[in-house]
């Protein structure tokens, strides 16, 4: 998969699913801060990433993950491991 793909994929379901003004997606936008994510919403992006990706999400492997561009690089990442 690319990442034009995985871009527009994660994009899609933020907008769908998540409700984020689609305008907000950038790379550089901020998780919880400028998109919004709470913890709530962060479930539900598990249970999707998985039906969309086909990996869960690790909590442990998140902390590090604070914008959109790297929540992009750790799809991408899990994605080619």
């Amino acid at each position: 998969m690319t990442r034009t793909e995985i871009e527009k994929i994660t994009n899609e379901f933020l907008v769908e699913e998540i409700e984020v003004d689609a305008e907000m997606l950038k790379p550089e936008a901020l998780l919880n801060k400028d998109l919004g994510i709470d913890s709530l919403d962060f479930v539900d992006i598990v249970v999707i990433v998985e039906r969309n990706f086909g990996f869960k999400i690790k909590a442990e492997e998140m902390a590090n993950v604070t914008t959109l561009g790297d929540f992009y690089n750790y799809i991408e990442q899990k994605l080619n491991n």
